[in-house]
């Protein structure tokens, strides 16, 4: 009796285990968020239901134990070769996205579905299983039915938090899937050992060992790294992200997780960064006053902090990144150890509520991305108004936010809800090749002004400053316009925040493309000829 209750905890914290290593697998090639979370575990509970039918009826055609350990045995070698089998299609994802193909994600995530499905139907047969094999005596059925279900949920409580406080963070994620069938295997291989399936749990065990000593690559090396991605200088993977940086000549970009989007540049013979961070430079344009301090959200390795510290002089700039890898990378990578910049791992939003609230900024900056998404409470009325109450009596917040050249529903959704706590608000769109995913940066500012005062800032820069910031200020500043959101445009709070139902459709219309002109018939007449 005893070992199927080992036997049960240990498929549950396995299944548990393998879900949370799942998230962290797919989230650089299918990012973080709800939608990606609701599949894993929708996938998972399907799993579970099909593999307790299974299990019922496979304990009523073989009511014993070794087949049940060989089954769990099935089921753990499934998970041990998840790591393996998920390369090709976590590249064929991340081909999918670079490309813009919808055919190659939908690929992929069908491809996943039946990584994790197989182990999971198998583990999933477990309890029922184990309750066939248990049920002796019927007047105790009900008791025993209990004890094994509390057993395996405390198997996937443990299995739960396993992966996120100690497997991932101390193995990394591959490992991790490899360690969960390892005591798998050890569990079965301890309840079977007198059984005629003795040796099958030892040999897998062995087999999955060998497994990940000899196929593991050497490097971490992410799904959309084909090797032409320039040097790559630095990988790691943190409890947080995969970190690459790459280098062409003297030129270095960081990239994270699915590799799509840049996070930092590093242009040491360079005045300006060439992408969407010179754009925070216009901030203290739309301002009276000189610039005295920066808070930057999202700081990354370190490209808007040296940027301003180049054209704007040593004023203090702190920036707050979440992973505190990527500020060591900063440092290391980035030259970000300037003086007068001080970088602070942690939430931006937690940690501007900490504040004591006669702290205030000239500039709060927001540029906290994992592309495709914002992070949904830094863009609702509740932080925004936390962000106002932090600012200077003349002070700027802007946000970079992501768009299309056809589609910038995200940016007035973030510039209406920007609207609901400050007077006047701008768009800055950063010119791009067409038909690409493209930025924008928001402008809000705390006094209600126009943009004529801001142009003529950027026009009046001194003929001492170099003559590239000062055409880029004036052209750039030549573009912006008033937001001038839908009626119907979403507000984001932290109660219903849409923010990624938003960039969904956003994504989901840049990769179908949009739809083919309409052939005049002969009921529409033609255009004329000129």
């Amino acid at each position: 009796m005893r070992p199927l209750y080992f036997l049960v905890f240990a498929a549950g914290l396995t299944t548990l285990g393998m879900e949370l290593s799942a998230a962290r697998l797919l989230e650089p090639a299918f990012g973080n968020s709800q939608l990606v979370w609701a599949a894993i575990i929708g996938l998972i509970l399907l799993s579970l239901a099909a593999g307790a039918w299974l299990g019922g009826w496979l304990a009523d055609r073989c009511p014993q134990r070794a087949a049940l350990e060989l089954t769990l045995t099935l089921g753990a070698v499934g998970v041990a070769l998840i790591p393996l089998l998920s390369t090709p299609v976590l590249r064929l994802a991340a081909v999918g996205l670079a490309g813009f193909a919808v055919e190659l994600l939908f690929s992929a995530l069908l491809a996943v579905g039946a990584l994790f499905a197989l182990p999971a139907v198998l583990l999933g047969t477990a309890t029922p299983w184990a309750l066939r094999l248990a049920a002796s005596e019927p007047h105790s059925l009900g008791q025993t039915a209990g004890r094994l279900s509390a057993t395996a949920t405390a198997g996937s409580l443990l299995g739960a938090f396993l992966p996120v406080l100690w497997l991932i963070p101390a193995f990394g994620t591959r490992w991790s899937f490899y360690l969960l069938a390892l005591l798998l295997l050890a569990v079965t291989a301890v309840s079977g050992w007198r059984g005629p399936y003795r040796w099958y749990a030892p040999t897998a065990g062995l087999a999955v060992l060998c497994l990940a000593l000899f196929t593991q690559p050497a490097g971490i090396r992410a799904a959309w790294d084909d090797g032409r991605s320039g040097v790559l200088l630095y990988e790691d993977e943190s409890a947080l992200n995969y970190v690459a940086v790459h280098q062409w000549g003297s030129e270095r970009h960081l990239k994270l997780n699915e590799g799509i989007g840049i996070h930092s540049v590093y242009h040491p013979e360079s005045l300006l960064s060439q992408g969407i961070w010179d754009y925070f430079l216009l901030a203290p344009f739309f301002r009276q006053q000189p610039l005295t301090d920066l808070l930057l959200i999202g700081a990354a390795a370190g490209t808007v902090p040296g940027l301003y510290t180049r054209l704007y002089g040593p004023v203090p700039i702190t920036g707050i990144e979440l992973d505190p890898a990527i500020l060591a990378v900063g440092r290391q990578f980035f030259g970000a150890s300037w003086p007068n910049y001080r970088a602070i791992a942690g939430d931006g939003r937690r940690w501007l509520a900490s504040l004591p609230a006669a702290t205030r900024y000239d500039v709060i900056a927001v540029d906290a991305y994992r592309p495709p998404y914002i992070p949904f409470h830094l863009t609702t009325v509740e932080f925004f108004t936390l962000a106002r109450e932090h600012l200077a009596p003349d002070g700027v917040v802007v946000v970079n936010v992501g768009r299309t050249d056809t589609d910038a529903t995200l940016v007035d959704a973030i510039a209406a809800t920007l609207q609901q706590v400050f007077p006047t608000v701008f768009v800055v769109d950063e010119p791009g090749p067409p038909a690409t995913l493209a930025n924008s940066l928001v402008v809000a500012t705390r006094l209600p002004t126009s943009l004529s005062p801001a142009q003529a800032r950027a026009a009046a820069l001194p003929a001492t400053q170099p003559a590239e910031w000062r055409a880029f200020a004036s052209s750039a500043l030549a573009q912006a316009r008033p937001a001038s959101p839908p009626s119907d445009t979403p507000i984001f709070t932290d109660d219903r925040s849409q923010v990624e139902e938003v960039v969904h459709r956003l994504i989901f219309n840049f990769l179908v493309g949009p739809p083919p002109p309409q052939r005049p018939t002969e009921s529409s007449p033609s255009q004329p000829e000129p």
